[in-house]
């Protein structure tokens, strides 16, 4: 796959963005948030990211070092992507492939990363 445009969204349909993504490049976390999300991300810089709809319709979680935010619909409860800093420090967009429109999760082939660890 190469970057191309995605349309995702939360389960209700309240928050809707569009991203541009390579899904070559997702990978699964074993933190205890995204394992038990079930989560396959993939990571951009804001640039690539657009919201459409539901910047107020979102609710905040953070945990551990509380360098993610991790936005979900207030309404349907679906956490379709997270911001913050990424490892090197640099500002990024995670966003859940399984909330992408046309996007079979089962065709990804995400890279394990030990979440838990960090």
């Amino acid at each position: 796959m190469s970057v191309e445009t995605y349309k995702g969204s939360c389960q209700c349909g309240a928050v809707s963005y569009e991203v541009d993504a390579d899904l070559d490049k997702t990978v699964s976390c074993n933190c205890s948030r995204c394992r038990r999300l079930g989560s396959i991300l993939t990571f951009v810089s804001p640039a690539s990211f657009r919201m459409n709809s539901g910047e107020g319709a979102m609710t905040e979680y953070q945990f551990n070092r509380h360098m993610i935010h991790h936005m979900f619909c207030s309404t349907c409860g679906i956490q379709s992507f997270a911001h913050g800093k990424g490892p090197g420090g640099a500002e990024m967009i995670a966003v859940n492939a399984r909330c992408l429109e046309g996007v079979d999760p089962d065709k990804l082939h995400p890279k394990k990363v030990d979440g838990a660890s960090f």
